[in-house]
């Protein structure tokens, strides 16, 4: 669909009776929608089985994540400039949920995401401090030493990786860019019941251990490990030795038990949506099934590859998406007919 085909659906969907919602704020969910369908991969295939107005807030969602992502990972600039920029970013969107009209004339791609952003807040009653956490966790790979992660010397000393000490520093990590998503997710989806929290900040772990699982080999090379030091020590692993696995080293029976037991904690977290699906609002439940879904399937593929994570980078297929979508779609239209 094109960018103006999303206007006009946003705009008749508001006016269908889902809330008011003048021009400027209509182009600016389309401009977030088009970012979301270009780089959101998994999650945008959980947006297209939700109400419109709910989609169009979880694409505000996600593109402020990508941009705040985009600044932290754009290795093309030294990590000071990425900081600065940071800085300028994070000021330009504070002083937008100031002044609306005129929120530090922020970049031409910043005002429609704070712009729409500002409105999925205000409808969908998501405080600031969940945002400002979620930039927490954004930002964690930019602050210094002794903020979360941590910096270890390699064999290399003129060389560092960023790391973590043990299962509870992840874990930290995990909440501040995963979990906290999950909560502003469900406060879009719908819930009453407080027991929503805890599950959707458990479900929020166990998607970003899938994708630390998923991304080791990619992640090793940025200069993160995202594997405990706890981890590695019990099965007598180093850094360099990841290192080696990531230029082709092939894997031991000893390294695919580390990564299986990084793997069995991510199904106990998995338990959590579960549990969570029924306490959201039944129009949000697919959304929710169609995602989690998506990424414990590919927990499930990672398994199967014996944890062979070094190599080929493991997904799902186009097609394995529609299948998972086409169902999802299903239960949406039945909720919608029983609700």
């Amino acid at each position: 669909m094109s960018d103006a085909g999303d206007l006009r659906e946003s705009g008749n969907a508001m006016a269908a009776g889902s809330g008011s919602m003048d021009v400027q704020t209509a182009a600016a969910y389309a401009f977030c929608r088009a970012i979301a369908r270009r780089e959101a991969k998994n999650f945008y295939w959980a947006f297209r089985v939700l109400p419109r107005h709910k989609s169009d807030a979880m694409c505000a969602v996600y593109a402020f994540m990508r941009r705040a992502d985009d600044i932290a990972d754009d290795e093309s600039k030294p990590i000071e400039a990425r900081r600065a920029e940071m800085k300028s970013w994070l000021e330009a969107w504070r002083a937008s949920r100031i002044s609306a009209a005129n929120p530090s004339s922020p970049s031409t791609t910043d005002a429609p995401v704070f712009l729409a952003l500002g409105h999925t807040q205000r409808r969908f009653n998501i405080p600031d401090s969940l945002l400002e956490e979620l930039v927490a966790g954004t930002t964690m790979d930019l602050q210094e030493q002794g903020s979360g992660n941590r910096d270890l010397r390699t064999e290399d000393m003129n060389d560092t990786i960023q790391t973590y000490a043990n299962f509870d520093e992840l874990y930290r990590y995990c909440y501040l860019v995963a979990s906290v998503v999950g909560l502003v997710c469900i406060r879009i989806f719908g819930y009453t019941d407080p027991r929503a929290e805890k599950l959707a900040e458990e479900t929020g772990v166990a998607l970003q251990l899938t994708n630390i699982l998923r991304d080791v080999k990619e992640d090793i090379e940025r200069g993160r490990v995202y594997l405990p030091l706890d981890l590695l020590d019990e099965f007598g692993e180093s850094i360099d030795e990841l290192r080696a696995l990531a230029a082709g080293r092939a894997i031991t029976e000893r390294e695919r038990a580390m990564l299986a037991t990084l793997a069995i904690r991510a199904e106990k977290y998995y338990l959590a949506a579960a549990k969570l699906t029924p306490l959201i609002d039944r129009d949000s439940r697919a959304a929710l099934w169609v995602l989690v879904t998506i990424y414990h399937r590919l927990l499930a593929r990672i398994a199967a590859r014996r944890m062979e994570v070094f190599g080929e980078r493991i997904a799902l297929s186009t097609a394995e998406k529609l299948a998972v979508l086409l169902r999802g779609a299903t239960m949406a239209a039945w909720n919608r007919i029983v609700e």
